[in-house]
């Protein structure tokens, strides 16, 4: 037998090149794996050329690392046909290790199929050789090589299987170390399958094509280095672009879930909205049986709420909102939808109850659970709610209908003052749809030039003069007639529409006191209610001064009336307004004094002029003691805080006559004049017109220099 002898470089560029053909067959699984549509052939065509030609390269240079005293020489179609066996073999192993999931027996009749394949490419390479005689070959080394080839088939199986995904580095350092193994196992099989071949001492080559050892390895070994580097950049740049694509794609899905929360939800609570809350309720009246259980739609609206957001800030009005919703979630349990408008308004629906008892007495739980403060931000507000109630079937069979019907409800229950629930009924729609009306007709009003200013006279008690007047708003409606203002400034304050119509007030005063002070007529104060709406808009200050300035009048014939209730809830606020208002030289007035709650230390800090006492105390002070101490302690605190005070609604002899004697300074009421137009305010000033009540003449015209608008002018000097 011819001794055999091996090339240790040799040897070690195929076990060098097998690690390679390794690693880049496991990449090759994660693109295949990863990859769809015809990507995926492509990649395993692509990849079985690649891998099939790194592993017989390896087999093919471990054959020429073999060293015999005879010259070898390889016969091509064999050769070839070992190379074409190394692909076919590469791209099963490729489509077996990249399926989803890989069973035992999967993973056995694959180790055995592509151990065959191995073996069968190992041998007919060997069978390549032209030496006469054959070769032989020992049956137990083949069996062991045929047994590593299986085994190693079935680690590479394997281990490309569960090592296909993952970007990280210790990913790449595992596929790493198990591309090393495999690269063992491969280079094992091949050298055991040499040591089983056996050479005659007569051996000889007697055709073929003889291979130089050094030339041909560094050239096959170049080719199969440069194919398999070329495979894994590819397979890297098609790894990040689709790996990149991937992103994109979860970044498309995680926007389309958003925009689809976002659509069918209210991003600052995390309720449904009302188009959700709309369609839910719409299929359940679909999916209803032909006699479904009722169940009702609740509307509900914080009562006050403009109030809150204004005077405190958006942050804590959407801070209330959420807390308000976590309320309502855990408040009723047979709230099946609880959705959330726009604003303040929220609805749900109620199912499970039996009779019309049983849902009062939820919709009862409903008003009760804002019976307890809400904190937000550290802060305790207490807020009402109004709520209003339709029932299915009785109220309406779709979704619209059942939530207009509740809003009709609603309205009503905030007509009645709020803090109460209301259930829908025809009269109520009716009311309801002339509120509507008249909110639709009040947003006309103003470019229809169908309001105007009337003017009522006050009367300074010590000088029995005209002391001032205040502006007093009417609308002449085209169909209504005259709407009494108790109608339209509710409505004007919760639209807000009170900001545009009070500043059409504001200028139409001064363009009337530019009027009169361009005749030639004294000077004159004249008071304008302003709606804490306006105050919060935060430019009032400003909207005097160039009022003011627009029709160049003096802003000390100006006085700003702010009801009680409206400077004192928020103090703060309020005090800093009214101070660049007194600035200015306008004086500030509170109206219906002693409505509503006042601290003292507060009235005391407050940049205000004038206390007005509210009508309903003035109207039993004749009869009432009770209404004349509390008339008398006004007028003391105000006489204390050298503040004037006006006492309204005057309508009787006997009212002025006790007023006098308390001391209070001004008059005002029907009794001394009511209410008239610039033209027949403008005949009083001059004395030529009568009071229009029957009573004497109780007045006369105000002194050509009015003393309080002397004080004023000096106070702003």
């Amino acid at each position: 037998m011819l001794i055999a002898t091996y090339n240790g470089w040799l040897v070690g560029l195929s076990i060098a090149l097998a690690m390679l053909v390794s690693y880049t067959a496991l990449t090759l699984v994660a693109r295949v794996s990863e990859s769809s549509g015809g990507l995926v052939n492509r990649w395993l065509v692509g990849g079985a050329v690649a891998m099939g030609g790194g592993i017989w390269s390896m087999h093919f240079v471990g054959m020429l690392a073999f060293h015999l005293p005879i010259r070898l020489r390889y016969g091509l179609p064999l050769t070839g046909a070992s190379l074409l066996i190394a692909v076919l073999t590469s791209g099963f192993a490729l489509s077996i290790a990249s399926r989803d999931r890989l069973r035992l027996r999967q993973l056995a009749s694959g180790a055995l199929l592509m151990g065959s394949g191995i073996v069968a490419m190992h041998y007919l390479g060997m069978s390549a050789i032209t030496v006469t005689p054959d070769i032989e070959f020992d049956p137990w080394l083949v069996t062991a090589s045929v047994l590593i080839a299986v085994a190693a088939s079935a680690t590479a199986l394997w281990l490309a299987f569960h090592l296909r995904s993952g970007h990280s580095r210790r990913a790449m350092l595992g596929r790493i170390a198990a591309a090393a193994v495999m690269g063992l196992a491969i280079s094992g099989m091949h050298y055991v399958g040499m040591a089983a071949s056996r050479f005659a001492d007569s051996s000889f080559c007697i055709s073929g094509v003889a291979i130089d050892r050094g030339w041909g390895a560094a050239s096959l070994s170049l080719i199969t280095v440069s194919l398999l580097t070329l495979t894994l950049l590819l397979a890297l740049v098609d790894a990040r672009v689709a790996r990149r694509l991937r992103e994109h794609v979860a970044k498309l899905q995680e926007a389309d879930a958003a925009l689809e929360y976002q659509r069918w939800h209210d991003p600052l609570t995390g309720l449904a909205n009302r188009q959700s809350f709309a369609s839910r309720l719409q299929a359940a009246i679909r999916d209803a049986e032909p006699e479904p259980p009722p169940f009702a739609v609740v509307t509900l609206d914080l009562d006050r709420f403009r109030l809150i957001n204004d005077s405190l800030g958006h942050r804590m009005g959407d801070g209330l909102l959420a807390v308000v919703g976590e309320r309502l979630t855990h408040s009723v349990p047979q709230v099946e939808t609880l959705a959330r408008g726009s604003g303040d308004d929220f609805m749900l629906s109620l199912r499970g109850f039996a009779s019309r008892a049983e849902l009062e007495f939820a919709v009862h739980d409903i008003v009760g659970a804002f019976a307890t403060p809400f904190v937000v931000n550290d802060v305790e507000l207490h807020v009402s709610v109004s709520v209003g109630v339709a029932v299915f079937p009785d109220d309406g069979g779709s979704a619209e209908t059942l939530l207009a019907h509740a809003e009709t409800a609603l309205y009503e229950a905030k007509g009645l003052g709020g803090n109460r629930a209301h259930f829908y009924h025809t009269d109520g729609a009716r009311r309801s749809e002339g509120r509507l009306d008249l909110e639709n007709d009040l947003r006309r009003a103003l470019q229809s030039n169908q309001f105007e200013v009337y003017y009522q006279p006050k009367l300074d008690v010590a000088t029995n003069r005209i002391a001032s007047a205040e502006a007093l708003l009417r609308w002449h409606h085209p169909t209504r007639g005259v709407v009494p203002p108790n109608e339209f400034i509710p409505v004007a304050e919760e639209t807000g529409l009170i900001v545009p119509i009070g500043r059409w007030v504001l200028d139409e005063v001064c363009s009337q006191l530019r009027q009169w002070q361009a005749a030639g007529l004294p000077p004159i104060r004249v008071a304008v209610n302003v709606s804490a709406v306006q105050l919060r808009e935060g430019r009032f200050a400003d909207e005097v001064r160039q009022v003011t300035e627009r029709h160049q009048v003096s802003p000390a014939q100006l006085e700003i009336e702010l009801t009680e209730s409206a400077v004192m809830n928020n103090a703060e606020y309020s005090a800093r307004v009214l101070a660049d208002i007194k600035a200015l030289g306008a004086s500030v007035a509170v109206d219906d004094f002693g409505t509503g709650y006042s601290s003292m230390n507060l009235l005391r800090r407050l940049p205000i002029d004038c206390l007005k006492i509210d009508r309903s105390f003035v109207a039993e002070i004749a009869h009432l003691d009770d209404a004349r101490s509390i008339v008398q302690a006004i007028i003391s605190l105000g006489r204390a805080l050298r503040l004037r005070t006006v006492a309204e609604g005057v309508e009787t002899k006997e009212q002025r006559d006790t007023l006098v004697m308390l001391e209070c300074d001004e008059l005002q009421g029907y009794l001394i004049q009511r209410p008239v137009t610039a033209a027949r305010f403008e005949a009083l000033l001059r004395g030529s017109w009568v009071s229009e009540t029957g009573v004497e003449s109780i007045f006369r015209a105000p002194a050509r220099s009015s003393p309080v608008l002397q004080r004023s002018a000096a106070a702003q000097s």
